[in-house]
Formats: structure tokens, sequence, C-alpha cells
């Protein structure tokens, strides 16, 4: 069970994002192959969905596979989805057991058949499912989520489905691939790179950013929360003042 102290329960974030960076350094640290890493990695996924949800997190999004990443070796990419064909097969009791949900962001049209339909059927199985969300970002990037967008919209404004001259951020989320969700309150990034790596551009335009050494292989619920305290600690102002702040508080 995770230790919960100087936790404050109250405060806590609704929806963390993670960029699971560091696989290939952890692996080439302990003299293996880069898959090696990889399969370690799917460690920390399951401690840290079971960290989320003992906390009560409500949403997690781990950026799982950029579209960026279609350009690494292809032997890496091929192993990389059967990994995560694997993965997602064991790994569909354990969140039906655990009340969470799973969903997907990305191209995922763009995924080998095999990991699609796995996908899908995980999906699928976990709808009903009323605790947490566990979202997947595959075959994804900020930036082609963004012009997918644009184009959706466009498209809209042609077929005379948007009609208004003026389109607002509450229009644009919309055509999202996050429109379901909140945004998130909390990055969290392992392994010391200081990057956002075209993740979430739009939706992170809030959220406090958290940096750890750490590699992903390494990282477990402990970390989780102290990323979380660390989060708790901020002063969140949104374009306000400190005293402004601190005369809302005392008018609430």
């Amino acid at each position: 069970m995770l230790n919960l102290m100087n936790l404050d329960q109250e405060k806590l974030p609704q929806h963390i994002a993670i960029i699971m960076d560091g696989n290939g350094r952890w692996a080439k640290k302990n003299g293996k192959a880069r898959v090696f890493g990889h399969r370690n990695g799917v460690k920390s996924v399951r401690e840290v969905t079971e960290g989320a949800a003992e906390l009560g997190i409500k949403y997690l999004t781990l950026y799982a596979f950029s579209t960026e990443n279609w350009n690494r070796p292809k032997a890496e990419v091929t192993a990389l989805m059967q990994l995560l064909v694997t993965t997602i097969s064991k790994e569909t009791k354990t969140l039906s057991k655990n009340n969470i949900r799973l969903k997907a962001i990305g191209d995922l049209e763009n995924l080998p058949g095999n990991c699609y339909s796995e996908l899908q059927k995980a999906i699928d199985k976990t709808s009903h499912n009323t605790g947490m969300t566990l979202i997947l970002a595959l075959s994804y990037s900020a930036r082609w989520e963004i012009t997918t967008a644009v184009n959706k919209l466009l498209n809209d404004v042609k077929a005379g489905d948007f009609e208004s001259s003026n389109v607002t951020e509450q229009d644009f989320s919309r055509y999202l691939c996050t429109s379901d969700f909140p945004d998130p309150e909390l990055l969290i990034r392992t392994s010391g790179e200081l990057r956002i790596s075209n993740f979430l551009l739009w939706q992170l335009a809030y959220a406090e950013l958290y940096f750890t050494e750490k590699l992903w292989p390494d990282f477990r619920k402990e970390d989780l929360r102290d990323a979380i305290i660390n989060f708790q600690n901020r002063e969140r102002r949104f374009g306000k003042t400190s005293e402004q702040l601190e005369e809302n508080s005392s008018n609430d």
C-alpha cells in the first residue's frame, strides 16, 4: 500500500500526464538491448497505474508511442508493437478488476492491425468501468492532433455544420482527441530531459511540470507520490497575482 505521508488528499490533481522516458538508456546502462528497457518499463506502467488508482486520481495519460517514434529502427518498432499487443492482452483483466477504464488517443488507425484490434478489444471490455480512466497516447503528437482538429473544423464549416464566425477555445477543444477529458494539471517527465516533446501542447497550457532524473523503468508508486506532493506545494495562479489568490481564498 502506498505511503500517504505528507500527501494532501483534498488537493489531488484530477488528471496526471506522464512522458515515460529513459527505457533505452536504462537498457544500455544494464548492458542490454533497447527492447529490454521497454519490457521493464511495462512494470513501471503497472506500478504507476495502480498507484494513481489507489490515490483516487481520475485520469492518467501515458505517452506510450509518438508519431516520431515510427522513425526508429524497424526492429525496435516491431518489438515495441508486439510488446504493446502482449501487454494490453495480459492487463485487460487487471484493469477491469481495478475498475479502470482504458482509452486511447492518437492516429490509432496507423497502428498495425493486430495492435489496433487488441487495443479496441480492451477499450470495449473496460468501457463500463467507473474508476480511473487510463489514456494511452499511441502514434500521437500534438502537432498532428492540432492540424487534424483544424482540418475537421474546416470541413465542418464547409459542410455547414459549424456556423459561428468566431471560433472559441471551447469550440476548438471539442475537435481535439482529448475532448472527453479535462486538461492535465500535472505533467511528469522521467530521465532528466527538460522538454515536452510534442505532447499535449494545447492541453498543457497551465499544467505544472515535474522533471525527475529517474529513468522510467525505475519509477515507482513512491515517485508518483513525491511528484504529487511537489505539485501540491506550488502556487497555481492562472495569470493572477498571489494577493488576488489570497483575497479569493479569504472570501470563500
